[in-house]
């Protein structure tokens, strides 16, 4: 009897310790913002190429704020460390080209699944107006 209490006792702390998205484990996410550059009514392209210093932000699991916010380096790149597996919500803000959205800004947003330890997973391109 003793044995299976024991068991039992342990087999539940395992399922409890199960973590889910977020930080502390072993995983990374990583990605670029490339941004356009337009004039202010939108009607000409001035430049563009990768964003230094956009601000990205990252949501783990099914949380409704985001968990972590970082900025891109010199060439648009952004790096989230430390993960666990789990799903995650990546996101930037763009101008809003249609001039529809109040305060003029939308999320830019990319999901990814981290699914195994010790792993990189690449987020795909946000592509931002400027």
């Amino acid at each position: 009897m003793k044995k299976m209490f024991f068991l039992l006792a342990f087999t539940a702390g395992l399922v409890a310790c199960k973590k889910g998205a977020g930080d502390g484990g072993t995983s990374t996410l990583r990605g670029k913002v490339y941004g356009i550059d337009y004039n202010a009514d939108f009607s000409m392209r001035l430049d563009s190429g990768y964003a230094p210093n956009e601000n990205v932000y990252v949501i783990y699991g099914d949380h409704k704020t985001y968990d972590d916010k970082i900025s891109t380096n010199y060439d648009g790149t952004y790096e989230f460390k430390y993960l666990r597996q789990g799903t995650y919500t990546v996101y930037c803000y763009s101008k809003d080209s249609a001039t529809s959205i109040p305060f003029g800004t939308q999320a830019i947003i990319q999901t990814a699944e981290i699914t195994k330890n010790r792993s990189t997973v690449e987020i795909p391109t946000i592509n931002i107006n400027k």
